[in-house]
């Protein structure tokens, strides 16, 4: 389940320079597959899809292993994705890829931090069996200003489960923290939020809680979703900017030609900023225009971006079996945005 490692950082970060000559930062390096940054204080706890979580204070980089039920998936995309903390910090919720007679699932489950040992160990499972194909795992976790915990599913390379209301495939999934199902979900007997969804990956809400996913297109035409209640996306009787009635076309979609494979977003200033893996970036889009621009390039493939302060945090992901990493890659980057 990964080794405990510790690598010393310099106090200051590095500076690299990007093609649009942006100032970022390098907070850390030589992570293993980052999935999702999650910040408490002044530390980060970055999960790490090899089945760790990558603790960074005070620039020393130190590795904590997380003891789960089942032994993680090795399928392509698979392992520990999604991770958020809760509560006082000592404890997370996580989404992992497992493998059942030769099948991999996904489940959800809460961890909590042996902080003698410095260990996670998986204590409560919330949800179980989440389809799985050998890709479009989904696996972001997010906590929404309703302080429901919410989840993504991919569509398992099922496509015609996204439009199965019974299935917990391509949704959006929103939760109680304890694993059970909220009053007010568009039904009270299930977890399904959004439906209609191929392989989403992103969550973020503005500070007047509308909903934003973002979502892997098939081979183009990925997406930025506005989410409301029990909408259905279309996936996969539409794509693009495909209409059809009772579905919901996207805000804005990366075209016939071009791909960006969107991850993790993050919002701040009516702006949604946006991990591109196939884009190697960090995107931006204006809420106010619909314009889509870059705002960092030439860092690689980008998992999942993070807003505090006046910084945006963003991780590479070049180490994922799909990037050309360099020496000292994955890396968790800075940069000023206001």
């Amino acid at each position: 389940m990964g080794c405990n490692s510790n690598n010393e950082m310099d106090e200051e970060p590095e500076s690299v320079d990007v093609s649009n000559q942006q100032k970022v930062e390098v907070v850390a390096e030589d992570l293993d597959i980052p999935w999702s940054i999650n910040k408490r204080d002044d530390v980060f706890y970055l999960s790490e899809r090899t089945g760790t979580i990558a603790k960074i204070e005070g620039g020393e980089l130190t590795r904590q292993p997380v003891e789960l039920e089942k032994s993680l998936s090795t399928a392509q995309e698979a392992g520990l994705l999604g991770f958020v903390l809760i509560d006082d910090g000592t404890k997370g919720i996580a989404y992992y890829t497992y493998e059942l007679d030769g099948q991999p699932l996904n489940r959800v489950v809460t961890l909590s931090l042996d902080d003698q040992k410095q260990v996670w160990v998986e204590t409560d499972l919330l949800l179980d069996e989440i389809p799985s194909g050998a890709f479009h795992h989904g696996g972001r976790l997010a906590i929404g200003p309703d302080d429901k915990l919410y989840v993504t599913t991919g569509d398992a390379t099922e496509p015609e489960l996204a439009q199965d209301q019974n299935s917990l495939a391509g949704k959006i999934l929103r939760m109680n923290k304890d694993g059970s199902i909220p009053e007010d979900n568009p039904s009270k007997e299930s977890y399904l939020y959004s439906y209609g969804h191929r392989n989403p990956q992103g969550l973020a809400w503005t500070d007047e809680g509308e909903m934003y996913a973002s979502e892997h297109g098939p081979t183009a035409n990925d997406e930025i979703n506005k989410i409301t209640a029990h909408g259905n996306y279309g996936w996969p009787e539409i794509t693009g900017t495909e209409e059809k009635e009772g579905m919901i076309t996207p805000l804005v979609t990366s075209g016939d030609d071009t791909t960006w494979a969107p991850s993790g977003i993050a919002y701040a200033d009516n702006n949604l900023y946006i991990a591109s893996l196939r884009g190697t970036a960090v995107m931006q889009l204006n809420l106010e225009t619909n314009e889509m621009s870059t705002l960092v390039s030439d860092v690689g493939r980008v998992r999942d971006v993070y807003v505090d302060g006046d910084h945006l945090y963003f991780i590479s992901n070049n180490t994922d079996g799909r990037g050309n990493p360099a020496e000292q890659d994955d890396r968790l980057y800075r940069l000023k945005i206001r």
